[in-house]
């Protein structure tokens, strides 16, 4: 359930499905290590998110208010915000994530409009023994529609599936109704302080993860932190990326009575790191 608030317009390392990339190269320190290296990054993994597309901007300054959020979204994607967990957890102590978050990121090839998404839309919760919102992220508004019924499912083909002509085993099925935080309250939050939204802006949901263990949005949480090994169900296992893999992220909304959409497929590969 993830928190990002604001993912930085998409940055010059993304790109659309069918991106490869290589595998990223960092910083790391071994426990027993006097100082850091400089190396591949070991413990490459993906981030299963929905991209925020915003349409109307607000002026510097001005707060935009949690009900009239849907006046500033324009639409949403998929999202893979990739992550190298060993640079990060390196990292972002004093400093934050930076090469371990800079080397890419992957989105769906188009948009679904937010209007669109109306018959999607469901009542949003706060677990009580969490702390609830303060008062400008809280409506009846948004307890009553601010969540989205969105099927979320990841998957991983790797190279020797691919050499098989094997499909790409499915590892995860989420939704996004279990976001801890509301695409409202997203945009409520990041205005509060004035800061100016501006058409094309886009923010990132935060890793999707749902309540049972295999819902979860990252390996990082599937392989319980690298301790329990991911049956890919061809003799292959995982606990994070191998060169060669392709992860794939699917979307769609689907109910009785509604339109089914589809968010399309991110597809991304990935490479060797150079060096």
């Amino acid at each position: 359930m993830g928190t990002d608030w604001l993912s930085p317009v998409v940055h010059p390392r993304s790109g659309v499905s069918g991106q490869t990339f290589h595998r990223p190269v960092g910083q790391t320190k071994a426990p027993d290590a006097a100082v850091p290296s400089l190396g591949p990054c070991k413990r490459l993994d993906y981030e299963l998110e929905l991209g925020i597309y915003i349409g109307q901007g607000n002026e510097m300054g001005d707060a935009i208010a949690l009900d009239d959020s849907d006046d500033h979204v324009f639409g949403f994607c998929l999202f893979n915000d990739w992550s190298a967990r060993d640079l990060q957890a390196w990292e972002y102590q004093p400093l934050g994530p930076f090469l371990a978050k800079n080397f890419a990121s992957t989105v769906s090839p188009w948009i679904v409009t937010l209007e669109a998404m109306a018959p999607y839309r469901t009542p949003w919760t706060r677990d009580v023994a969490d702390p609830q919102p303060l008062p400008y992220l809280e409506s009846e508004t948004n307890r009553h529609q601010g969540a989205f019924d969105i099927k979320l499912e990841v998957l991983i083909q790797t190279e020797k599936m691919r050499n098989e002509k094997q499909q790409a085993k499915s590892v995860s099925l989420s939704n996004f109704s279990y976001s801890y935080w509301t695409v409202a309250q997203l945009v409520a939050h990041h205005t509060v302080n004035g800061c100016n939204l501006k058409p094309g802006d886009f923010f990132g949901s935060g890793t999707q993860s749902g309540p049972e263990p295999e819902q979860a949005g990252s390996m990082l949480e599937l392989s319980c932190g690298g301790k329990e090994a991911i049956d890919l169900g061809n003799g292959e296992s995982r606990t994070f990326l191998n060169d060669g893999d392709t992860v794939v992220l699917k979307g769609w909304c689907q109910k009785e009575g509604a339109a089914r959409i589809g968010f399309g497929e991110v597809s991304s590969t990935v490479l060797p790191a150079k060096i």
